[in-house]
């Protein structure tokens, strides 16, 4: 009986200095290779000499200490992935954190594989579903882009993530959302989340929080797209969203300071651009022949006082196909998400939208920027508004109603499409400014009840034709007089003297303006 030859190389560590453990003997070693320390402690090459080898501590299971063997064999670092890893919680080890028992590993994914090449892949053609309105309207995103979200701390970001991910309950989209460096509570926030909605039927988290060693945050975004790529493979479409990549910089660049590199601008090496660029080349929308499975990048980064020129923000603007820019003074007016639609942009583009959206909600960015420009103006003026810009003002007012939403309700395409097509056919002008809040929150289930024809002829065609658009106008026109109905008359219009008298000011009550600033 014959057994397999298998290569074993030993060293000793010779010192230590913090999650880097120095290594001697150790001549044969490469990049990315595991090796074990001691008994059980896991560790990954990430530097060598001629003279010594440098590993990065993964998991201390016991003390390291100076003369510890070190044993390296010839297999590559790669993890467990599977359908099994849907709906837990794993570490940068894929190891459960979720106290449900091991998990039966369908194979193993290489952490650092190389990026599907150009022909490999096709140009993104379908819809990634967000189920935020201003997404969905005016910056669509593809199956299999890369987009990046920008903004200062508690201004929403991660919001976008969780919403996406809730989106695709009734889609075939696999979701990872991958934590880095975010505090536990923030991470048992996002659990809670997930198990309150069911999102974990279709979704699983990979954590490694602040209290993770730096190694783990530096592996744990290589790890979520080791585990997508097992279902991009098989044809399926995976999204992931990384909160966030500021975490995993801080991370790299305490490892690189340990390894002696020299600092370069804003104290990170050299490599940054080539750690994160290598990462996200991966996401992508596969050929036909390649099985059509997508892996689309939500990657998150936290700036300083709005400065997007830091090293690392610019790094991932050039690299991403668009961005998304939170702005702290929108926020704290009371918009969300706080969106600037002047500094975000989606280069792939309306090519990926409904056309019905895309003809809909086309025209509405500019006129969205217009109508802030005459707010601004009209506050600072004294004089009166001519009739048109009372008009004008009167739609932006509604215009912002729609673009605002609340935290956790996202908002299905079909529900999106009918208020474009109410905002564009002058039916919420109709209404005041709190029953258009009511209309969008009931729209969806009003029309399944009503005229569920027209959403499943929405979902199929996806266009604005003669017979979509007498059943939106029926559906509509109803769902607009029940409001009518119900109304006390007050002999005057839908908006009431309120509006006309101070058109510059917002004119929710107080109760309305505290629950329009819901922290989101």
């Amino acid at each position: 009986m014959s057994s397999a030859l298998r290569y074993h190389e030993i060293g000793h560590v010779k010192s230590i200095r913090g999650c880097i453990a120095i290594v001697e003997g150790m001549h044969s070693c490469v990049n990315g290779q595991l090796v074990t320390i001691g008994v059980s402690t896991q560790a990954t090459i990430v530097g060598f000499n001629q003279e010594e080898a440098y590993a990065l501590v993964l998991k201390e299971n016991e003390h390291i200490k100076t003369g510890d063997e070190v044993r390296a064999s010839l297999e590559p670092f790669n993890v467990p992935v599977g359908d099994k890893f849907i709906g837990r919680i794993v570490d940068a080890l894929c190891e459960p954190q979720d106290s449900l028992g091991p998990i039966e590993a369908a194979a193993h994914n290489p952490i650092f594989p190389v990026a599907p090449k150009i022909l490999d892949r096709q140009p993104l053609k379908l819809p990634l579903e967000t189920g935020t309105k201003v997404l969905d309207t005016m910056i669509p995103i593809g199956l299999g882009q890369r987009q990046l979200i920008l903004g200062n701390k508690a201004t929403g970001k991660t919001t976008f993530i969780t919403d996406v991910v809730l989106n695709q309950r009734d889609t075939d989209v696999i979701c990872i959302y991958c934590a880095i460096g975010k505090a536990r509570s923030q991470i048992a926030r996002v659990v809670q989340l997930f198990q309150d909605h069911g999102a974990f039927d279709y979704s699983l988290i990979v954590s490694a929080p602040s209290s993770a060693s730096a190694g783990q945050m530096y592996l744990a975004p290589y790890v979520a797209c080791s585990l997508g790529e097992y279902w991009r493979d098989q044809g399926k479409h995976v999204f992931i969203g990384f909160d966030d990549f500021t975490k995993h910089a801080w991370a790299y660049r305490e490892i690189s300071l340990l390894l002696g590199r020299a600092p370069g601008r804003d104290s990170y090496p050299g490599d940054i651009f080539y750690l994160h660029s290598k990462m996200i080349e991966r996401a992508c929308y596969l050929s036909e022949e390649k099985g059509a499975g997508s892996m689309t990048f939500f990657p998150i980064v936290e700036i300083l006082e709005g400065d997007l020129t830091a090293f690392v923000p610019s790094n991932l603007v050039s690299m991403t196909d668009g961005q998304i820019y939170l702005d702290s003074q929108l926020f704290g007016e009371g918009q969300r998400p706080a969106l600037d639609l002047g500094l975000s942009v989606s280069r792939v583009g309306s090519k990926v939208q409904w056309p019905i959206i895309k003809k809909l909600g086309g025209p509405l960015r500019l006129e969205y920027l217009q109508y802030r420009e005459l707010k601004r103006i009209s506050q600072l003026t004294t004089t009166g508004q001519t009739d048109e810009q009372v008009e004008r003002l009167r739609n932006g007012e509604i215009l912002t109603k729609l673009l605002r939403q609340y935290k956790d309700s996202p908002v299905k395409l079909e529900a999106l499409a009918m208020i474009l097509y109410a905002y564009h056919r002058k039916y919420l002008q109709r209404l005041t400014l709190e029953e258009v809040d009511e209309f969008q929150d009931n729209i969806y289930d009003y029309a399944k009840k009503s005229s569920p024809e027209a959403l499943e002829l929405l979902r199929e065609r996806k266009n604005l034709d003669d017979e979509i658009e007498g059943l939106l106008n029926t559906l509509l026109e109803g769902y607009v007089k029940s409001f009518e109905a119900r109304r006390p008359d007050e002999g005057g219009d839908a908006y009431g003297d309120n509006v006309l008298d101070g058109i510059g000011r917002d004119v929710l009550t107080e109760a309305q303006k505290r629950k329009e600033t819901v922290k989101k």
